[in-house]
This record gives structure tokens, sequence and C-alpha cells, in this order.
């Protein structure tokens, strides 16, 4: 079996997509972030589309991350002891509850782009916005991206996953 029969064959496994996928909300968030903040303080206007659309995509992102973590869920949870299934259920449950901030981060970029032009007073407020809520997204995806790093890192795991309610249940 070639490297890229394998590959293409692994690309047939959600977890596998799911592991491929999951830094884009972070990455992409913090990129664009570092992007607004730039675009903001040069006071272009179309630098900051451009990181409005960054910040937009990232949060969208979240979208697939989570579609393919649900669907590797069993699978990742059958081959994972004790602890690591616990850590799983608390990165399933984190990613469930901070989803509709990363849709609504999205939401909130577009509205930056579009409502500017017929409003432009508005501008430099709903920047502001959009800037703190991406804050806030960023945050919730480390703290996402923890629990998810603690399922197969057990080098990096320090007592056991905290305490949920309630528990994630797989098909929520």
């Amino acid at each position: 079996m070639t490297e890229l029969h394998l590959m293409l064959q692994q690309l047939r496994q959600p977890e596998y997509i799911h592991v491929l996928l999951n830094p884009l909300p972070v990455y992409g968030m913090a990129m664009g972030l570092v992007a607004l903040v730039v675009a903001w303080i040069a006071r272009k206007r179309a630098a900051q589309a451009v990181a409005l659309l960054i910040v937009a995509l990232a949060g969208v992102s979240v979208w697939p991350v989570v579609e393919f973590g649900e669907r590797g869920y069993d699978r990742v949870y059958a081959m994972s002891n004790k602890d690591a299934q616990q850590w799983l259920d608390v990165h399933a449950t984190r990613a469930s509850r901070a989803a509709p901030v990363f849709y609504a981060v999205a939401v909130l970029a577009v509205a930056t782009v579009l409502v500017p032009w017929k409003f432009p007073k508005t501008n430099n407020v709903l920047l502001a916005i959009t800037l703190a809520m991406a804050l806030v997204a960023l945050g919730l995806g480390g703290w996402i991206s923890h629990a998810g790093g603690q399922v197969r890192h057990s080098e990096f795991r320090e007592g056991p996953p905290p305490e949920q309610v309630p528990q994630w249940t797989h098909g929520d």
C-alpha cells in the first residue's frame, strides 16, 4: 500500500478529517484578529474587510470540525481508555456549547463588512464588538482544544478531567 493510497483511505475516516480541520477555527480566528487589529490601526477599509472575511471563515469552519468530530466520536471512544473517554466527553461538550459563539462571530464579521456601507459611522463600534467577540471565540477555541489534546496525549494529562454537568452524549 503506497502512502498516497493510505492517505486517501484515511480521508474516508471522519476522525481523521476532524484532526485535519480542527486547527482552522483557532488558528484562523487568531490570524483574523491580528489582521483586523493591523487593518484597524492602518484605517484601511479594504484590509478590514479582508480581515473580517478571515474571521467569518474561521467562525464558519467550526461547522465541519464539529460535524466530523461527532461522526468520529464512537470510533475514538472505543479505542480510548477511561480517562481519554472522559476527556473526549469534555471536549465534545465544550465544542457543542461554544460552537454558537463562533457562528455569531461569523455573522457579526459579515455585518461589520456590510452595515458601514449604509451607515459609515457604525464602523468603529462594529469593529470593536467584532474584535471583542472574536477574542472570546479564540479563548473558547483554546478551551475546547485543551480538552481535545488530552484525549490522545496522555503525556499532557495532570489528573482526571473536570466534572461537568450534564454529560455530553453522542447524538446531542
